[in-house]
């Protein structure tokens, strides 16, 4: 059997950080934010710079993985979008190619996939940069590339 501060210290997150050391680089400080990003927490490849995409007003804050599809069945960020009826099934994908960074692909979604306003067409990949402003179906979320 399990006391109750038991139960509630398994249920707190166990957080920790710990400063990255570098023989080449000098200590710089991380920020940290007191609200995580969403999705899965992923440790990208050395060279691949963080992506996030959020929207403050809607509670919605994704951390970019490489190949994750966004969707209301399917991916990461499955449990975000599950109720919203004009995100498609299989909306869109996000991809990280050395050579343009950070896109983002339209997978046939049914109310469409927007970059800075612009339509994309289906699966090809537009290159997303800091600033920009992905719109899949009726949501907003603007980009943070670090």
């Amino acid at each position: 059997m399990v006391s109750y501060e038991e139960w509630q210290q398994k249920r707190q997150p166990q957080v920790s950080i710990r400063p990255s050391l570098s023989t080449s680089l000098p200590f710089t400080s991380q920020r940290v934010s007191a609200r995580p990003a969403e999705g899965p927490q992923v440790v990208m490849p050395h060279g691949v710079p963080s992506l996030t995409l959020y929207n403050p007003s809607l509670d919605i804050r994704m951390q970019g993985v490489n190949g994750a599809v966004i969707g209301r069945r399917q991916g990461p960020y499955q449990q975000m979008f599950e109720n919203n009826m004009y995100i498609s099934g299989v909306h869109a994908q996000l991809i990280y190619k050395p050579d343009s960074g950070w896109c983002i692909i339209d997978k046939h979604s049914s109310n469409g996939t927007k970059l800075n306003q612009r339509d994309l067409l289906p699966d090809v990949p537009m290159s997303i940069k800091s600033g920009d402003i992905v719109t899949l179906a009726n949501i907003n979320l603007q980009v943070s590339i670090n």
